[in-house]
């Protein structure tokens, strides 16, 4: 891509612009690289009409997460605005019953002051094994909980349990469409991302090899060779 073109980076859950902490650098050679707050609003459409209100009026789109469900969101409010999309570590599909009973459990806890117990929860959750004695790794994570705080947690948490569906939007996709999992990943496990590329015409799939959730933290040099190689398509 010959064009320089500015570049939306999305976080997930309890995740702040520390995702991206080894994408942000490299992706500057494409355009302008930004962080869009997505803490302020307690659903998806809301985050996503916030960030289209300031965003450029085209731009390329990274969601990880949660920020592949506003990424979702925003191809549904804005799709004549994205020049490409990467997803990654996400799901198009809503909660299940069983996931809505868990975030309300973890919104409980937030709420009683017990974040840095539900970091140490999840943590071996979100990792692949090999990284779970990964103290510097460990300490990102804790930063970045710290960078969001308990109430805006909270918000992003009844934001993703009203999240709609998005799998039937899929095939409407028209952009250069990137995705990509762990292949390790236990929140949104590969079947969940083959499933997103099968319905997207065109679309890349990467699994990266001994991989959890956190692929932009774990494997941060395979990420964005795949990343560089979509902006350059």
């Amino acid at each position: 891509m010959s064009k320089s073109t500015p570049i939306l980076l999305l976080p997930g859950l309890n995740a702040s612009a520390r995702l991206y902490a080894e994408q942000t650098p490299y992706l500057w050679r494409f355009g302008s690289v930004m962080v869009p707050d997505h803490t302020r609003d307690d659903t998806i459409a809301g985050i996503g009409r916030r960030i289209l209100a300031d965003a450029p009026p085209r731009f390329a789109l990274i969601g990880h997460s949660m920020g592949g469900y506003i990424a979702f969101e925003i191809m549904r409010q804005a799709a004549e605005r994205i020049d490409r999309l990467a997803l990654l570590d996400t799901s198009a599909r809503s909660d299940t019953p069983e996931q809505t009973k868990s975030r309300l459990e973890c919104i409980a806890m937030a709420e009683q002051g017990r974040l840095a117990e539900l970091n140490d929860n999840v943590f071996p959750v979100i990792v692949h094994e090999s990284r779970y004695d990964d103290m510097s790794l460990r300490a990102i994570c804790d930063a970045m909980s710290d960078d969001i705080g308990p109430a805006a947690y909270v918000r992003q948490h009844k934001a993703i349990i009203t999240r709609p569906d998005s799998r039937s939007a899929l095939a409407a996709i028209r952009c250069p469409t990137l995705v990509l999992v762990g292949d390790s990943d236990l929140l949104t496990p590969p079947d969940l991302a083959r499933e997103i590329a099968d319905e997207i015409a065109g679309a890349q799939l990467v699994l990266i090899p001994s991989c959890g959730h956190l692929s932009t933290l774990e494997q941060p040099a395979v990420v964005n060779a795949a990343l560089g190689r979509w902006m350059a398509a």
